[in-house]
């Protein structure tokens, strides 16, 4: 159990709690002060029995909502959590507002009602209690299992919730006996401002849900990722992500989620909170319905409907739902100590296992077969969360395996399956190892050395014809320059610093062009067709040249990272979209699209690199790969005129909606790539 997967539930119970036991308070007193006591009906009992029935129906909407959203597919149980966050977060911010208004004149509405309710009979003095308490119920049963859900565990949410059920009834009863004094005010404006950052928390995380069941878009799309930077195992960020919802990795609408409910909601709460309460005025007396005349006097009736009819209906419909659906999946639990130790069968067929991490640290969970080819994954598994993985399982062995940050690898023990293969299941994948990395990085370094070499050479001329004042052979021959640094693929920062001594943009530094750290290659091509001299650029082209001779000697060192390497085949051209063929890279040649050209070189340079490795594991992959960098060329090619690369502002539109569509296409099917060869992060 996680201390901070508690805090929230024990808040939601104590604030909750103490606000149902205030109005079962107010009920019991309101009978003990009734001028109806002299009359002999100074009875508490139906108090009880509608405190009971309030207990029966929220103990049997969270079992319906355990029952049902455990029979759901992945996809569904996303969209149910989500939905009911979302509801969940309603409902809490109306009752902490509806507080606020109504707390002043909370005992007189209650004490009103209950002196109608005598005049009726013990039947509707139950229905009242019943009434006034469920809503309280229904709400906290909501937000706690929300709550839970969120936390992705139960046991701290369930021990929080129930220490701060507790403490509330202790409360209650010490204020009911006039034994302490709590400025109930104060305390349920104050409380309610925390409340509004944890119910902003389970927004966030509905939203989140939502979005992975694609039910609201921006799934990948991240306001932030700090998840490489920041470790979700250390304790203040347990400690933030418990009670905040806050997580290293959140989403562009989940930021906004969180941050939009606060600026709303909490401004006017303090106004609202800040308004003196009105006072009530006294209610008019009604004449008594027909209807609240019989279960006035039918006190078993509504005992029954209370109590026995909502434990009946939860039960009908945990009864209706599909029994196979319910025992489709299966749990299993990654602890300190082991993985998966609960796992006991498994059939063959597609089944959903539902992982929980309870190992407190982040990790990757695999399942894999007799060859340890992985036949399903969960990539990062957060402590304290839960995922699912879906696996096709046919004729053989399995076992799970755990790679936990900083531990070696845990095995659950092996299961046997016998059956038929599931259709159109994709093929289990071999993981790689760094052994088998070492000859596509030593292939890379080669071809990356000897285009390094070219271009020395390339920017040796291009310092040439400024060392003798020829601007227009100096731009001539800065183009096959750039062209052989596209065509070295050095996608996403791969060569560190010397990426950007090289080639870095304007973009970012304090004085854009003009910056002292604007340099290479970039800084020659703004010079050259910006008119300046030949003498400004001069020592812009030799201090490139010693920078390109120091990558050279230090290349092995700057290149150690195999899994960098593997998501070399997809991120040169995504850098290409992002860059090139945005506009971004350009500085007065209007070179994108020959650019653009020269990272397809690269791409096919790598795949051929690791095709022994991605044909081993998916032997179709290098072929669709190829062809659409065909397709890709053949629509560059079309923005030349007269065999000349255009700038990107002269090419029409169709042309570069042509292009976008291909690399777009080209840039789909070479994600697949890097999964298939990429190493697991335990390594």
């Amino acid at each position: 159990m996680v201390l901070s997967d508690a805090i929230p539930n024990l808040l939601i119970g104590l604030r909750e709690g103490l606000e149902a036991g205030l109005v079962v308070s107010i009920l019991l007193a309101a009978v003990h002060r009734s001028a109806l006591a002299g009359q002999g009906r100074r009875v508490t009992a139906p108090i009880w029995l509608g405190v009971l029935g309030a207990l029966t129906v929220s103990a049997s909407f969270a079992a319906v909502l355990n029952s049902t959203t455990s029979s759901l597919s992945a996809i569904g149980q996303d969209v149910v959590g989500g939905l009911l966050s979302i509801l969940a977060v309603g409902l809490v911010t109306a009752m902490i507002f509806w507080m606020s208004r109504t707390a002043a004149n909370l005992s007189g509405e209650l004490s009103g009602k209950v002196e109608h309710a005598l005049v009726l009979g013990a039947g509707a003095l139950a229905l009242t209690a019943f009434l006034a308490v469920a809503r309280e119920g229904l709400e906290t049963t909501l937000f706690f299992w929300t709550a839970a859900k969120a936390a992705g565990e139960t046991t701290g949410p369930v021990i929080g919730g129930a220490l701060g059920l507790a403490i509330a009834v202790v409360l209650c009863w010490l204020l009911y006996r006039r034994a302490v004094r709590l400025n109930l005010r104060v305390f349920f404006t104050r409380t309610a401002i925390v409340l509004i950052v944890i119910a902003a928390g389970i927004l966030a995380y509905g939203v989140g849900d939502l979005q992975t069941a694609g039910w609201l878009p921006g799934h990948s799309w991240y306001a932030f990722d700090l998840s490489q930077r920041i470790s979700a195992d250390s304790w203040w960020v347990t400690i933030i992500t418990g009670i905040t919802q806050l997580t290293p990795r959140m989403t562009v609408l989940q930021v906004l989620a969180w941050v939009g409910y606060l600026v709303v909601v909490i401004p006017a709460f303090v106004r609202v909170s800040r308004m003196a309460p009105s006072p009530a005025g006294p209610e008019e007396d009604e004449e008594p319905s027909a209807f609240a005349r019989l279960i006035g006097q039918r006190p078993v009736a509504v005992a029954a409907a209370i109590v026995v009819v909502p434990a009946l209906l939860a039960a009908a419909v945990i009864a209706i739902l599909p029994a196979a659906d319910r025992d489709a999946g299966a749990q299993v639990t990654v602890t300190a100590e082991g993985c998966a130790d609960d796992w006991k069968s498994a059939r063959s067929g597609l089944q959903t296992f539902t992982v929980m991490n309870r190992s407190g640290k982040t990790g990757e969970i695999n399942l894999v077969d007799a060859n340890n080819a992985v036949v399903a994954e969960i990539e990062t598994l957060g402590p304290s969360t839960s995922a699912t993985m879906t696996a096709a399982l046919s004729n053989g062995t399995y076992k799970f395996v755990c790679l936990m940050a900083g531990e070696p690898a845990k095995y659950s023990a092996a299961q046997q399956v016998s059956g038929d293969s599931v259709p159109g299941a994709p093929q289990p994948v071999v993981r790689v190892t760094e052994e088998d990395l070492a000859a596509p990085m030593a292939a890379y370094r080669r071809y990356a050395d000897g285009l390094l070499g070219v271009l020395d050479g390339q920017v040796r001329a291009v310092r040439n014809d400024l060392g003798s004042g020829n601007i227009e052979a100096a731009k001539k021959d800065w183009v096959p320059a750039i062209l052989t640094w596209n065509r070295i693929g050095a996608a996403y920062g791969s060569f560190k610093d010397y990426g950007d001594a090289i080639a870095g943009l304007p973009h970012g530094l304090p004085d854009g062009v003009d910056d002292p750290d604007f340099k290479g290659l970039r800084r020659l091509e703004y010079g050259l067709w910006h008119g300046q001299s030949a003498s400004t650029l001069t020592p812009v082209a030799d201090e490139l040249t010693a920078t390109i001779g120091t990558l050279r000697a230090n290349l092995s060192e700057v290149m150690t990272d195999p899994a960098d390497q593997t998501k070399r085949p997809h991120e040169i051209l995504e850098d290409t979209l992002r860059f090139q063929l945005m506009g971004f890279t350009d500085q007065g040649a209007g070179t994108e699209y020959a650019e653009a050209a020269a990272a397809v070189d690269a791409t096919r340079a790598v795949l051929n690199q690791f095709a022994p490795l991605v044909t081993a594991r998916a032997p179709k992959l290098l072929g669709e790969s190829m062809s659409r960098l065909d397709v890709l060329d053949v629509a560059l090619k079309a923005t030349q005129r007269d065999g000349r690369w255009r700038p990107l502002a002269q090419v029409p539109l169709s042309q570069r909606q042509s292009v976008n569509a291909a690399l777009g296409n080209a840039v789909e099917k070479l994600a697949s790539v890097p999964l298939l060869i990429e190493l697991p992060p335990s390594r």
